[in-house]
């Protein structure tokens, strides 16, 4: 049986010799003029940008990885190499609406989570304006008071300026915030609802943060990037 010569999808050339087979047994093919190599209906094909709308999508559902393989029909190693390339790009700074120079009411809470196993806990810190909703503040790795400064500076300057903030009795926080503007304060006060409300939120959200869940985080970068991308994701939808 005879086998058509192609084009070459790179440049087109029609300078193109067989070049032996897969090692699927199909014939593969070589261009003279760009040394491309190629197979016919290759059974590999590039994720469409509606696919990775979708998968963009999916991502700030509580959806695995596998789900969303399973819904586009794409293999696992697909939507690993778009998590990979997302993760990689994503801004780690948040993004909120100009304030002025007024009294702020901030609330701060820990998030336990783990990446690859339970022995390996990861912390998420985060600040919420109780007026606006939106997340000011974001930080993630450990419990220590450093990652309590961390938290503070990732805070806009007019927060760190401004606002009142309330925790709970986590001694971190002792350490680092201006202890004129900082209320430690019970669960049943109040003062911490909005933001345990936002940390049981992004537990539903995000599938990684999910507890008992099989979708748990095996890099950290991107078990980092999948809370920045919601954080991102949920203050945008604020300001609609």
């Amino acid at each position: 049986m005879t086998v058509e010569i192609p084009h070459c999808p790179n440049c087109g050339s029609k300078e193109v010799s067989r070049n032996g087979r897969t090692r699927h047994g199909k014939q593969n093919f070589k261009c003279r003029e760009c040394g491309r190599q190629f197979v016919l209906n290759p059974a590999w094909k590039p994720i469409t940008e509606e696919q990775k709308e979708l998968m963009s999508r999916m991502l700030l559902e509580r959806i695995s990885q596998a789900g969303i393989a399973r819904v586009l029909q794409v293999s696992e190693d697909t939507v690993q190499r778009y998590v990979n390339s997302q993760a990689a790009a994503v801004k780690k700074q948040v993004e909120v609406t100009p304030k002025e120079k007024k009294r702020l009411n901030v609330q701060m809470d820990e998030l336990w989570s783990f990446v690859d196993s339970k022995g390996n806990q990861q912390w998420v810190w985060l600040a919420l304006d109780a007026q606006t909703r939106e997340i000011v503040g974001v930080h993630m790795v450990d419990r220590s008071a450093v990652s309590a400064q961390s938290l503070w500076n990732s805070m806009p300057p007019v927060y760190r300026q401004c606002a009142v903030i309330y925790t709970d009795h986590w001694s971190a926080y002792d350490s680092v915030l201006p202890s004129i503007r900082h209320h430690s304060v019970d669960k049943d006060s109040g003062f911490t609802s909005y933001i345990e409300r936002f940390n049981c939120t992004i537990r539903q959200r995000v599938s990684r943060l999910v507890r008992k869940s099989l979708a748990f985080s095996k890099k950290l970068e991107n078990h980092i990037a999948a809370i920045w991308r919601f954080v991102h994701h949920y203050n945008a939808n604020l300001q609609l």
